[in-house]
C-alpha cells in the first residue's frame, strides 16, 4: 500500500523535475519510466514466498508437510516444545507380551482378540498374527462392552477380560475354566524419539510431556528421554498449561494426535499434528508428519529458523539493491533497458538465494 505509490511518486517526480531542468520531455519522460522499471518490486515481493516455497518442499521429501507459509514463520520463533505421549512419542500401536502363553492359550487368545475393535484387542491379534498362530475354534463368542470377550472352547468357558492398568501399564487377564493368565502390553516408542528430543534441546527448545495417560507411564517415558513429564492431564488440563506459557512469554510447540489434543494445538503458537492423529488434529495443526519418525518435527524448527534467516538477507538486498540503484536512475545514468536488465538480476539474486533451503532439511538430518 506504501511502496507503490511512493515509486509511481517519485518517477512523477523526476519527470517534472528534469523538465524544470530543460532535459525535454523525451529524456524526462525516459528517465521516469526507468526510474519505475528500477523500482519494480519483484525482488521484494520474491524475498519471502520464494523462501518458503523452497523451504516447504525440502521438508516435505523429509516427511512433514507445512500447511501455510506463516506457519513457519511462527515455527521458527518457538522456544519451547510440549509433547502427547500415545501416538506422539509412541507409535499409539500395542503390542503384547505373549511369552508366558503356551500354543494352545495363543491360539484362544487370538481367536477371543480377533472379535473385538477394542485398541488392546488389536494389538493382541496383531501380534499373534505376526508370530504366525492360527485362532482356536470357540463357538459361542460374546463380546459385552463392559466386560470383555466370552466364549465356549472344547467344553471349558474361555474369556479375554477387558483391559486394566497394572504398575502404569495396559494388561488383560486370559482367563480358561477360571484359570486367568495376564498379558502385558507395551506402546513401542518411535525410534528416533530421543534423537529429536534432543535435537529440539541444541536449538534452544525446552521440552516436557503433558499426556493423558497414566502418570506412572508417563513417568517411565519422560524418564527414558531426560524431560519433565506428567500424567492425567485432560483437555482442559492441557488448554491451560498452554495458556498459561502463553502468558509467560513463552512461544510453545504443541505436537500431538488425539481428538483432546485439538483445544492445545490451536492454543499453541505454533503446532505439529503425525498422519495418523485426528480429523481433529491434523485441521488444528500448522503442519503434519508422516511415517515412525519423530525427527522431522525437529527437522521443522530447524528449516523454519534458516528461512527466516534467508527471508531476512532477500530483504536487505532488496532494500540495498533500491538504495543503489534509484539515485542512479533520477541522476538519468540508466537506461530502460539497462533497468530491466538490473530489475530481472535482483529478482535472480533473491531467488537464487532462496533455492540454498532445498538442502537445510537434508544437511539438518
Amino acid at each position: 500500500r506504501l511502496y507503490a505509490p511512493a515509486v509511481h511518486s517519485l518517477a512523477a517526480l523526476a519527470f517534472v523535475s528534469w523538465m524544470i531542468a530543460g532535459a525535454g520531455w523525451h529524456q524526462s519522460l525516459v528517465i521516469a519510466i526507468a526510474v519505475l522499471i528500477i523500482t519494480c518490486p519483484c525482488a521484494m515481493g520474491l524475498a519471502v514466498p520464494a523462501a518458503q516455497v523452497v523451504a516447504s518442499g525440502a521438508l516435505i521429501r523429509k516427511g512433514l508437510l507445512v500447511k501455510d507459509g506463516s506457519a513457519l514463520e511462527r515455527l521458527a520463533e518457538v522456544d519451547a516444545v510440549v509433547f502427547d505421549k500415545t501416538g506422539t512419542l509412541t507409535l499409539g500401536e500395542l503390542r503384547a507380551d505373549v511369552a508366558g502363553l503356551d500354543g494352545e492359550q495363543q491360539a484362544i487368545a487370538l481367536a477371543l482378540a480377533q472379535v473385538s475393535r477394542h485398541p488392546v484387542s488389536i494389538g493382541l491379534a496383531r501380534t499373534l498374527s505376526e508370530r504366525g498362530v492360527q485362532p482356536a475354534e470357540i463357538i459361542d463368542i460374546v463380546e459385552d462392552s463392559g466386560r470383555g470377550v466370552s466364549g465356549s472352547f472344547a467344553g471349558r468357558n474361555v474369556a479375554l477380560e477387558k483391559p486394566r492398568q497394572a504398575s502404569g501399564k495396559t494388561a488383560v487377564d486370559l482367563r480358561i475354566d477360571g484359570a486367568a493368565t495376564s498379558i502385558g502390553f507395551a506402546d513401542r516408542m518411535r525410534v528416533d524419539a530421543g534423537a529429536a528430543v534432543r535435537r529440539l534441546q541444541s536449538l534452544g527448545l525446552s521440552a516436557t510431556i503433558l499426556s493423558g495417560d497414566a502418570e506412572l507411564a508417563v513417568k517411565d517415558v519422560a524418564s527414558e528421554l531426560g524431560i519433565p513429564g506428567r500424567g492425567g492431564i485432560d483437555p482442559a488440563g492441557k488448554l491451560a498449561a498452554l495458556d498459561a506459557m502463553n502468558a509467560e512469554g513463552q512461544r510453545p510447540l504443541m505436537v500431538g494426535d488425539g481428538l483432546n489434543d485439538g483445544p492445545a494445538l490451536a492454543a499453541a503458537h505454533a503446532s505439529i499434528a503425525p498422519g495418523t492423529a485426528s480429523d481433529a488434529s491434523q485441521q488444528a495443526a500448522d503442519a503434519v508428519f508422516i511415517g515412525e519418525r519423530l525427527m522431522p518435527v525437529a527437522l521443522a524448527v530447524q528449516v523454519a529458523r534458516r528461512t527466516m534467516a534467508i527471508v531476512r538477507q532477500n530483504f536487505g538486498f532488496a532494500i540495498g539493491y533500491n538504495v543503489l540503484a534509484v539515485p542512479l536512475a533520477l541522476a538519468g545514468l540508466v537506461t530502460p533497458l539497462v533497468a530491466a536488465i538490473a530489475m530481472s538480476l535482483s529478482s535472480l539474486v533473491v531467488v537464487g538465494n532462496s533455492l540454498r533451503l532445498a538442502r537445510s532439511a537434508e544437511d539438518g538430518a
